[in-house]
């Protein structure tokens, strides 16, 4: 019994900033890496970035390098994912999930669990 519920998405113009939040219900951060999807309508869901159980390791899309920062809360029942520089192409409904693979894990397989998704939507 895992739940993953995303928070933060909105409107924001482009340059601009948010913050996602994922609140997990369940076992979810004993020792499984959290990631964070996005998808766009009319594409396939594509992976944004990963951080491991410890939170010693995160890994990202080469989209979102240098923009965007994934995070754990102190709690470890949270996960954040920090959006900086937004750009119109970034729009889309972002989704958290949890990986059983081998860290680090970029194809959506590769999760287990799901949140419902969370829209982004970055003006021009």
């Amino acid at each position: 019994q895992v739940q993953l519920v995303e928070s933060g998405g909105g409107l924001v113009q482009a340059g601009g900033s948010l913050r996602l939040s994922c609140a997990a219900s369940g076992r979810i951060f004993s020792s499984y890496a959290m990631g964070w999807f996005r998808q766009a309508p009319g594409k396939e869901r594509e992976f944004v970035a990963t951080i491991s159980w410890s939170s010693e390791r995160t890994y990202y899309a080469d989209s979102v390098k240098g923009r965007f920062t994934i995070s754990r809360g102190t709690a470890k029942n949270t996960v954040y994912l920090q959006m900086n520089s937004l750009k119109p192409e970034d729009t889309a409904v972002y989704y958290c999930a949890r990986s059983f693979a081998v860290f680090p894990a970029s194809r959506a397989r590769e999760y287990d669990y799901w949140g419902q998704g969370i829209q982004v939507t970055v003006s021009s």
